[in-house]
């Protein structure tokens, strides 16, 4: 159970058009959340041909990133070569990886790097195989069906749900060995 486990703040909800604005990672070695082995970065959003890209209200009000936040933010041409280095040859962990994996594949092709870890999970997907039952598998539910909390006025940013993210991927992979 080694992996980095990560989670994206952007833009919006189109990998083509919306941009990345904060990533956060949490590494796991041994079913051990690692509090020394962590990423956190904002992220400058830029469009597709490199001018500043603005987040929009609602988003903001969404994850409370502003445009003055990530203003002097590094460039993801700097901010992702960093990330993609603390992950390494490491699987990856996200809540819906579906969408953070199209935002990293998108971010890393505009800037000639590629996003190819070596394997890819899925905290949704495992809630619906421990939870087979339950309706709902978003990250609040599942948090609150494992009794894990969301640092103060960290919901929806991005160290905070990677770090609820990965105890709940620890927790989930305990239940579904315990569940054969």
């Amino acid at each position: 159970m080694n992996v980095v486990v990560f989670d994206l703040e952007t833009t919006g909800l189109s990998p083509e058009r919306d941009a990345i604005v904060e990533i956060g990672a949490w590494r796991v070695r041994d079913g051990r959340v690692q509090e020394a082995e962590r990423f956190e970065t904002l992220v400058r959003p830029l469009g597709a041909g490199g001018e500043p890209l603005p987040i929009p209200w609602r988003v903001q009000r969404i994850h409370g990133i502003s445009d003055e936040m990530v203003r002097d933010a590094p460039h993801p041409a700097d901010a992702l070569p960093e990330f993609l280095s603390f992950v390494g040859d490491s699987p990856v962990v996200a809540h819906n990886i579906g969408f953070d994996r199209g935002f990293m594949r998108a971010a890393a092709g505009r800037h000639g790097l590629t996003w190819a870890p070596p394997a890819e999970h899925c905290t949704m997907r495992l809630s619906r195989q421990a939870f087979p039952g339950e309706r709902s598998h978003n990250l609040d539910v599942l948090a609150q069906r494992l009794d894990l909390g969301f640092a103060r006025g960290g919901r929806h940013r991005s160290l905070s749900d990677a770090r609820v993210t990965a105890e709940a991927f620890v927790r989930l992979m305990e239940r579904l060995r315990a569940q054969g």
